[in-house]
């Protein structure tokens, strides 16, 4: 397939090819330029973020669990609800 750049700058996308990715008019594309040309694909519809930006977002406000504590809580949930199933008996 070809296509033509405008004098607007504006260029189509063939039919089969917005279809197959589910383009529809109005959807958000980010333009990467690459050695071997372009690339287009979807926006994604979150901003970026950092693990600075997601920490606390669980609301737990009491103190840090450092990883032992946490293998230990789940080393402890799995005997319970093996208990529970008749298996730790």
């Amino acid at each position: 397939m070809n296509t033509k750049v405008s004098s607007k700058g504006q260029v189509i996308i063939p039919k089969a090819i917005r279809q197959a990715r589910g383009w529809e008019t109005g959807t958000e594309l980010v333009v990467e330029e690459r050695p071997e040309g372009i690339l287009l694909r979807t926006k994604s519809p979150f901003k970026p973020t950092t693990i600075d930006d997601v920490i606390g977002c669980a609301g737990y406000t009491g103190p840090r669990k450092s990883l032992e504590d946490m293998e230990r809580a789940i080393a402890e949930a799995r005997t319970e609800r093996s208990r529970r199933k008749g298996r730790g008996r």
